[in-house]
């Protein structure tokens, strides 16, 4: 009996749908509390006398971090299943943002806010979720799946930033760090829920290595090119989330403008994921991926344009929560449909590690400029820049899935 056959048996209770509504609450603790770290920017800064490059380069670590982390926790995720992954990234979660919230100096917040905070939203990665909620669906209606999952993370991000702002504005921004770190461990008990499951359903079993695996995506052009787009992904979702509360306010509008586009940009992300999984079922996903990153760079350019209000800031984070994490579900469906799911918690997360790349440059470029010329602007024009060469380099990839020769049967 193999592996897959006797989790099954073992577990009749998770049927598709627990699976996904387990991997859909992960994804939204765990993503939720990360995406609000920029609320933080402004009180600790001013709390510590800090400037704004050391709470950007920990936010920055903390990326990078993420996506050196979750390329290994992907592989430990596909080879033993992903529970005891997800339980041990959540600890580890937990102890990042407690430390952050008793760091005294710029060093200690690295350690904590950025070190270990980022191996642990690494080890509780949504993409470790959504590829076992890939497992329990077919082909015929994953990119649907991948869309529900990746709509709840971003669920995470309009509960959490609202409450994120009401807790540093009843209890302080430290009791508010203590708050997060207890939710983080919300994530050990639901990881439990997720079997380990190696053959995908609707698909054939595959004796393929994860040596082989490896080898074969890099030897791909369209994993390469995609690799690469996903690189200025992370560079406009990463600076928006860390600097814009801060951007907002450096405008003269308050900070709950700030908190509140950061919600909804998390609202409309919910729309523009779902809107992106069910394109991706019936469309072109590399097509997808190309108007989406050029829609970002005209969204960027008509924030720089336009005149600061309100409306202004409130439009933008409406448009870009549109097309905010709608990139996941496609491009997670692509390295799907061509290379299957064996090992798509692997090779995902070698694509979401130049994500993390991009993000990284995003957030330190950001606090950087800002402390050396007083401005994010050059930020902004190289989002725009960026996603135009994004919007270019997709559409060369090859969409078609892999052929492999079928293993031997069993003598």
């Amino acid at each position: 009996m193999t592996s897959s056959t006797s989790e099954s048996a073992g577990s009749f209770w998770r049927t598709p749908i627990v699976v996904i509504v387990i991997g859909c609450l992960i994804a939204m603790v765990g993503f939720g509390i990360r995406s609000i770290f920029g609320l933080f920017l402004e009180p600790m800064t001013l709390a510590n006398g800090w400037d704004r490059e050391t709470f950007a380069l920990a936010m920055a670590i903390q990326n990078l971090l993420w996506g050196i982390g979750v390329p290994i926790a992907g592989a430990v995720a596909d080879r033993f299943g992903p529970s005891k992954v997800l339980a041990f990234g959540a600890v580890v979660y937990g102890l990042g943002v407690w430390g952050m919230a008793s760091a005294e100096s710029g060093l200690e917040l690295h350690l904590f806010g950025g070190l270990l905070t980022g191996l642990g939203v690494a080890f509780t990665a949504f993409s470790i979720a959504i590829a076992a909620i890939a497992k329990v669906v077919g082909p015929e209606r994953r990119s649907l799946a991948l869309g529900l999952g990746t709509a709840a993370g971003s669920f995470g991000q309009v509960v959490f930033s609202p409450l994120g702002q009401a807790f540093i504005a009843n209890f302080g921004w430290h009791s508010a760090l203590l708050i997060l770190a207890a939710s983080a461990l919300l994530i050990v008990p639901l990881a439990f829920g997720l079997p380990h499951i190696t053959t995908g359903k609707g698909e054939a079993p595959s004796d393929q290595t994860l040596g082989n695996a490896l080898r074969e995506a890099s030897e791909h052009k369209g994993f390469v090119l995609l690799t690469i787009g996903f690189f200025v992904c992370g560079f406009h979702v990463a600076f928006i989330t860390v600097h814009f509360p801060a951007y907002v306010q450096d405008l003269g509008l308050g900070a709950e403008v700030g908190a509140y586009s950061i919600s909804l940009i998390g609202l409309f992300n919910i729309v523009g994921s779902f809107l992106s999984g069910a394109a991706g079922q019936r469309w072109s996903k590399k097509c997808g991926l190309s108007v989406i990153y050029f829609a970002r760079a005209i969204t960027i350019g008509a924030l720089l344009l336009l005149p600061k209000t309100d409306v202004t800031i409130y439009a933008f984070a409406a448009v870009m929560g549109i097309l905010w994490l709608s990139t996941v579900p496609l491009t997670t469906g692509i390295v799907a449909q061509v290379f299957g799911v064996r090992y798509m918690a692997t090779l995902f997360g070698i694509v979401f590690f130049s994500h993390q790349v991009g993000s990284f440059l995003g957030v330190w470029l950001g606090g950087y400029l800002y402390d050396t010329i007083g401005t994010y602007d050059p930020v902004w024009w190289a989002g725009i820049v960026l996603g135009l060469l994004a919007a270019a380099i997709h559409l060369p990839i090859d969409e078609n899935p892999l052929i492999r020769k079928a293993p031997a049967p069993a003598q």
